[in-house]
């Protein structure tokens, strides 16, 4: 049995568009919590080229359970042609926390 909750790391261009995706993620039940991180520098390789971009980190809190529907609105809403969606799974944490998580989505 897999773990019920994930940490999902999605970066994004602007605030506009971070700010957007996480309201809609909290309002759709997908996300209990989604904390919006600015100034982060990213260097990447994209289509064989070193690149280098301001972005904002944002850091979602889900139950696994609702893992494909958020990765699906991200696709959506996302600026990106290959957003970065990256779910690591929460193996242990504060008990109420967790449950919060679970509660709190629910739809």
């Amino acid at each position: 049995m897999g773990t019920a909750y994930y940490i999902v790391f999605n970066t994004c261009p602007d605030r506009d568009s971070a700010r957007r995706i996480a309201e809609a993620l909290v309002e759709r039940n997908l996300a209990a919590c989604v904390n919006i991180v600015p100034g982060l520098h990213s260097v990447y390789r994209w289509k064989g080229k070193r690149e280098s971009a301001e972005e904002l980190l944002l850091i979602i809190k889900a139950r696994a359970a609702d893992y494909a529907k958020l990765e699906a609105l991200v696709r959506e809403l996302h600026p990106y042609e290959l957003p970065e969606i990256v779910a690591v799974s929460i193996e242990t944490g504060l008990p109420a926390y967790l449950k919060w998580i679970e509660h709190d989505v629910q739809s």
